[in-house]
């Protein structure tokens, strides 16, 4: 394989090599500092990071705010505090080496408010913010505020050429790199558009050249590209390295970094990825932000994906097509379905799937009545993760709502990641995977249950393998 060249990302000369931010304490504060450490560009996650009691365990995230804007501030508070203490975790880890960034999501809530607060106290340990889940205008004004490189990531030239004319052309100085995160192969939520077919894959490699292009066009030549989803072994990517057509390369591993002995999830976590098949991820649209998302199959995705199955469109008068009537709950409220669907209806109630909770796309989706409960209490204590949610109808605006039903056909995002992050559960929660996680089966370097450090990691990947 072509030997690695070093690049200037975040204004130093380091390996190409970055370690993709995953939200939710999992991408932290020692995983960068190790990361770095070894030389390439660590990234900690500023999405609802850990703080630490003085015995060095993680404080729990528990809301006591009685009303939804109260619950906000709390969030806010525990993210600004734990990229604050993050941020300072990874600088020491690092000895000084390599480069550290944060990652936040732009539709993720208070982002902006977060931003400020951890770059204000923290900026100086921190050389870059990436930044992606929407169009993320804002971050850079914000990261330049701080003297701190700003990384978009988009999955598209369009997308950056559009965040470009609108904002980044003013601060185009602290433009550390741009990350293409492939829409079909990176874990996590992904950046499909309505144009695209998440059934039909693309070959990175074009969409790469066409954001090279915008980039050229705007005089951002020698600005890195940083490719992530889909990279497992570099000698696959060889074609990319010291490739005119593309310029300079760097790429980004998320899901090989959870199997490292920093990595802080779960013994279960850990050796469930080592038993990985390829169908075993599932890209699906069940999340609360309305983006498609890539994680592995367990009990609560398949739960999620035999609700969506249980939907039979209604009306709540009559109307030409929907003449069958239904009465539902205790006191017999009908509401009207095609007549073709009323033995379906009726076959969940019989089964015991009694509830029918109505949904924005005017629906019934036929649960257990504790199910229906549970759903009802986790809209009830949203706590604002998102600037948007659809599943409790939150929003970060002034009249505190989407405007629209809240839909339980989704999930609370919030308490499925902390779940996952933080219990040896790995069925509960919310697995998020990159479509190429069966690759630690089938790789030899992980066998007989073999778990690397970050630098042994590091210093396989750069052998190409």
């Amino acid at each position: 394989m072509k030997p690695l060249k070093k690049l200037n990302i975040s204004g130093k000369e380091v390996l190409p090599l970055v370690e993709g931010g995953k939200g939710v304490a999992v991408s932290n504060g020692l995983t960068a500092g190790a990361w770095a450490a070894a030389g390439g560009v660590g990234t900690f996650s500023c999405v609802n990071p850990d703080s630490y009691d003085k015995d060095g365990k993680p404080i729990p995230q528990i809301y006591h705010g009685k009303t939804r804007t109260e619950r906000f501030r709390e969030l806010k508070d525990y993210a600004i505090q734990g990229g604050i203490e993050q941020a300072r975790i990874a600088a020491d880890v690092s000895g000084g080496n390599g480069r550290i960034h944060m990652n936040v999501l732009w539709e993720a809530g208070g982002t902006v408010e977060i931003l400020h607060g951890v770059l204000s106290e923290a900026g100086d340990l921190i050389h870059g913010v990436t930044c992606g889940a929407g169009m993320p205008y804002g971050v850079a004004e914000i990261a330049a505020k701080y003297d701190t490189y700003y990384h978009p990531i988009v999955s598209s030239a369009r997308a950056f050429n559009a965040l470009w004319k609108r904002s980044f052309k003013n601060v185009p100085d602290w433009l550390g790199g741009v990350v293409y995160e492939d829409p079909w192969l990176a874990g996590g939520h992904n950046g499909l558009s309505n144009a695209e077919d998440p059934k039909s894959p693309q070959d990175p490699y074009g969409r790469v050249a066409d954001l090279r292009k915008v980039m050229r066009a705007n005089g951002l030549d020698e600005t890195p590209i940083i490719m992530a989803g889909g990279v497992w072994y570099l000698r696959d990517w060889e074609n990319w390295i010291d490739n005119d057509e593309l310029g300079p390369i760097a790429f980004q591993f998320g899901t090989r970094p959870l199997l490292t002995k920093e990595s802080p999830i779960s013994n279960a976590w850990k050796a469930r990825l080592m038993t990985l098949e390829e169908d075993d991820i599932l890209l699906q649209n069940f999340s609360p932000t309305g983006f498609y998302s890539s994680a592995v199959k367990n009990t609560m995705l398949m739960e999620l994906q035999a609700r969506n199955e249980r939907q039979v469109e209604y009306r709540a008068k009559p109307e030409d097509d929907f003449s069958a009537e239904l009465k539902l709950g205790p006191r017999g409220r009908p509401v009207y379905l095609r007549p073709a669907d009323l033995p379906r209806a009726e076959g969940y109630i019989n089964d015991g799937l009694s509830e029918g909770m109505k949904t924005p796309a005017s629906t019934l989706m036929f649960v257990a009545p504790e199910t229906a409960q549970q759903i009802l209490a986790d809209q009830a204590a949203c706590m604002c993760c998102l600037s948007q949610c659809r599943f409790s109808n939150w929003a970060d605006n002034e009249e505190g709502t989407t405007g629209k039903r809240a839909d339980p056909t989704s999930f609370c995002i919030q308490k499925a990641l902390q779940s996952i992050a933080h219990t040896e559960d790995i069925e509960s929660g919310l697995m998020f995977s990159g479509h190429n996680g069966y690759m630690f089966k089938k790789d030899p370097f992980y066998s007989n249950n073999f778990i690397p450090t970050v630098a042994e990691l590091v210093a396989r990947i750069a052998s190409g393998d």
